[in-house]
């Protein structure tokens, strides 16, 4: 795994049905009311490579997971390093750049049907500066999917996700040891999970 670190790169992670896209969004405001430059993203992303991502993960298309692995990967390559509106070139201007998702969800849901290592091997990218990890039990996230009415994606299934938690508690027990993490109990409200998060950037980057 690549041992850097991307200034000002904030990454949610969690299970589907955590609740991460809403807490980014609020993050992004949150900073924007402090008058800093920010923009936020998702994986798999709205790009060409990021779009054969999700028509796998929507039924459309069918590849072998080894494949999908390596098209997480490429797909995070171009979010990073896209010439036009990579997250390492904005970065690096000073804008804050927030994540929904990042290699930390290649190391929990590819690695249940691909080797570990072989995940890690092809995601040798930069770490964030902060990781924040919203913690839901397997059977409310499923309650939050339901609810969507929905056709189910592809990991959506409580077999596979209890084995993804497994995964993404190992991931972050082992990452890089300069990334901040925090772990968020995501039972809490909104609100209370936002203050939770909103207090620990504050506090990381000397904003309070």
């Amino acid at each position: 795994m690549n041992s850097s670190i991307l200034k000002n790169f904030i990454v949610f992670e969690g299970l589907d049905g955590c609740g991460k896209s809403s807490q980014v969004k609020i993050l992004a405001n949150h900073l924007e009311n402090l008058n800093k430059k920010v923009a936020f993203s998702c994986e798999p992303t709205d790009g060409p490579i990021g779009r054969m991502v999700r028509d796998v993960l929507q039924h459309r298309i069918k590849t072998t997971p080894k494949a999908l692995a390596l098209l997480y990967s490429a797909d995070r390559e171009d979010h990073l390093f896209n010439a036009h509106h990579g997250i390492f070139y904005s970065t690096q201007e000073g804008r804050f750049e927030i994540s929904d998702r990042y290699f930390y969800s290649s190391l929990a849901y590819q690695s249940v049907n691909v080797d570990y290592d072989y995940v890690k091997e092809i995601n040798s990218f930069p770490s964030p500066e902060i990781l924040i990890y919203i913690d839901v039990p397997v059977d409310i996230c499923l309650k939050r999917i339901d609810k969507r009415g929905e056709e189910k994606e592809l990991f959506e299934k409580k077999e596979f996700l209890v084995k993804v938690e497994k995964n993404f508690k190992f991931a972050i027990q082992n990452c890089n040891p300069a990334t901040k993490v925090l772990v968020v109990d995501g039972t809490k409200t909104i609100a209370e999970i936002a203050k939770e998060i909103e207090h620990f950037i504050d506090e990381h980057y000397g904003f309070i």
